[in-house]
């Protein structure tokens, strides 16, 4: 009997530098693939945005499997019954995957691993997708690192493994009945739109790369702050689902920039916001479940507030607040949102009004394409003033001034919340302090147009940190 290898697929949807993919096909024989949608053995299960993503991208993976003669099955339900299943039927010999790195995952992969080796089954497990495992770098005591600049030191000292290519094997045929590809989930009502802003896909992803090196990441390091700027990357999601390699991405910024040195200072502050990403799979590695626990206790002092309303506000961009609503209806309209927008709506929500960020980090992680299990809590506690490394937790982003700041002529303001589009661009960020005429001008009826202001800025400011420092 020839040789049967089943790849269990998770986060790596993807030909280019997938280790278990090229274990697989170098094992020779037959390959099977399986993408289990878990319903035990996960911490949490992916939100509406990102459901929306992997339907897509798991069709197009099929594709790409196919070409190598290897089928997609796409099951439901336990892992450890489901795999074994397939082991039992198929007659697999081996059995490869990906790691991951939440402590459920972990357990759920240890135990399956465990019982299968019990059974006979050879099992490897390979590098998940990082720069670099999140037990290769620590300190010289042995510790988590919880700072990021030293860690991302020495990561940079360390250096990240080259990427495989993609494996010129093919799997042998098989004679078997065909398994459709049954997608259990249900869109979200508000996918018709995410639809109008994405493609998904591996090969879309290494398009959008070659655009931002090409066109993007000289002016990277300023434009990225600019949310009325297409000065990102928008890789994000590729790399959620690892239909992109980030240890690919890595070295092909590296030699762009080595090519083009003129962009050296945008491909550092992108392979930086890389190591960023890294740094937040090790907390969530090394410490308690991010998305329920502080990392610090410096939030001790603040009892949060129960407001529903003003969380509901929140969520439908109806804050009174001018880049406030433009962020959050960016989200629901594409499934994602500008980087210091997002640290904007997180800094209002748990800050001017006083609401739990966990919140807000459920809202992200349905509402995200790009919701994913450590960059999204850990992001989320940075923000809040509870994460590692984060900055003063006492700091309050104005959003007043940061609108002004950062989209000064309010293009971003108009495109996301247009009852303010005939506002001229000095009161875009403050339309209550606009003279009366001027509001008239702009056909603009406060309260009734377009919200007042759920919070007074200043003063949630002032309350925040006066209780903060203990003086209530």
């Amino acid at each position: 009997m020839k040789n049967h290898s089943l790849i269990w697929l998770r986060n790596d949807l993807r030909m280019q530098d997938n280790p278990a993919l090229d274990a697989a096909l170098l094992a020779g024989g037959s390959v099977t693939a399986v993408y289990i949608h878990e319903e035990t053995g996960i911490s949490r299960c992916s939100g509406g945005a990102a459901r929306w993503w992997l339907e897509r991208s798991l069709e197009k993976f099929a594709a790409q499997l196919a070409q190598k003669n290897i089928e997609l099955i796409i099951e439901t339900g336990d892992p450890a019954i489901i795999i074994e299943h397939i082991v039992t039927t198929e007659h697999v010999k081996a059995v490869f995957w990906n790691r991951r790195y939440a402590h459920t995952e972990r357990e759920c992969d240890a135990d399956i691993k465990h019982n299968l080796k019990g059974k006979g089954i050879h099992v490897a497990s390979f590098r998940g997708n990082l720069l670099i495992e999140p037990w290769e770098v620590m300190t010289g005591n042995g510790d988590p690192y919880q700072v990021y600049t030293p860690y991302a030191k020495a990561l940079r000292r360390q250096g990240v493994l080259q990427p495989r290519a993609i494996s010129a094997q093919m799997a042998a045929s098989r004679n078997c009945v065909q398994h459709q590809p049954v997608m259990i989930y249900k869109q979200p009502h508000w996918s018709h739109t995410i639809a109008q802003h994405w493609q998904t896909g591996e090969e879309v992803g290494y398009q959008r790369l070659t655009v931002f090196l090409k066109d993007l990441v000289r002016s990277y390091a300023d434009d990225r702050d600019c949310p009325s700027l297409d000065g990102t990357s928008k890789l994000s999601p590729y790399m959620r689902f690892g239909q992109m390699s980030v240890r690919q991405i890595w070295h092909e910024v590296v030699q762009f920039a080595q090519q083009h040195p003129h962009v050296a200072n945008g491909a550092d502050k992108f392979l930086s916001e890389l190591i960023w990403r890294d740094f937040h799979y090790h907390q969530l590695y090394h410490r308690a479940d991010i998305t329920t626990h502080d990392m610090r206790p410096t939030l001790e002092p603040i009892e949060w507030r129960k407001d529903p309303a003003s969380f509901i506000a929140w969520t439908k961009g109806q804050t009174g607040i001018p880049i406030i609503d433009a962020g959050m209806r960016q989200l629901w309209a594409t499934g994602w949102m500008h980087n210091r927008v997002r640290m904007l709506v997180a800094s209002f929500l748990t800050k001017n009004l006083m609401i739990d960020w966990r919140l807000g980090e459920e809202w992200f992680w349905d509402t995200l394409v790009d919701a994913d299990v450590a960059s999204n809590p850990a992001s989320w506690q940075w923000v809040a003033g509870c994460g590692m490394d984060a900055a003063p937790y006492f700091r309050v982003f104005n959003p007043v001034v940061q609108g002004k700041r950062f989209d000064p002529e309010g293009d971003y303001v108009r495109q996301w919340v247009p009852e303010l589009r005939l506002l001229p661009s000095k009161w875009m960020h403050s339309p209550g302090q606009a003279p009366a005429d001027v509001l008239r001008g702009a056909k603009l009826k406060l309260g009734t147009d377009y919200p007042l202001p759920i919070a007074d800025i200043a003063e949630s400011q002032r309350f925040f940190k006066m209780i903060m420092k203990n003086e209530i």
